[in-house]
């Protein structure tokens, strides 16, 4: 599946997520509301993560962790699609930003920062 499939397949979900959420609460989330959302899924993903370095003890393990990573990408394309970002162009310009900052760094001898 290509970036462009997943994302497709995010908004699929994102509007059932709507409906469902006008049909029991009488509206669907607005972006701020999603955003908080987002920042729970990364804290589950920050226990997670400890948990897989033994440093916590979280009920779950790989197959918690492969859902959570899942979750986290579904509301980083469904916030680049409620915010109109091109994820894939945006992705690409900033990749090939540090590409060339992380190797003008390397050949100056240079502490990354």
């Amino acid at each position: 599946m290509d970036l462009g499939e997943l994302k497709e397949q995010a908004i699929r979900i994102h509007d059932l997520y709507d409906e469902l959420n006008r049909r029991e609460r009488g509206r669907a989330w607005t972006r701020d509301e999603f955003m908080l959302g987002f920042m729970g899924d990364v804290g589950d993903l920050a226990k997670l993560i400890m948990a897989q370095e033994g440093a916590r003890d979280v009920p779950g393990g790989r197959a918690a962790l492969e859902h959570e990573l899942a979750d986290c990408l579904w509301s980083v394309l469904i916030l680049a699609h409620r915010y109109e970002v091109d994820l894939e162009d945006a992705f690409r310009r900033t990749m090939a930003e540090l590409d060339e900052s992380i190797t003008a760094q390397l050949a100056d001898g240079k502490e990354l920062p």
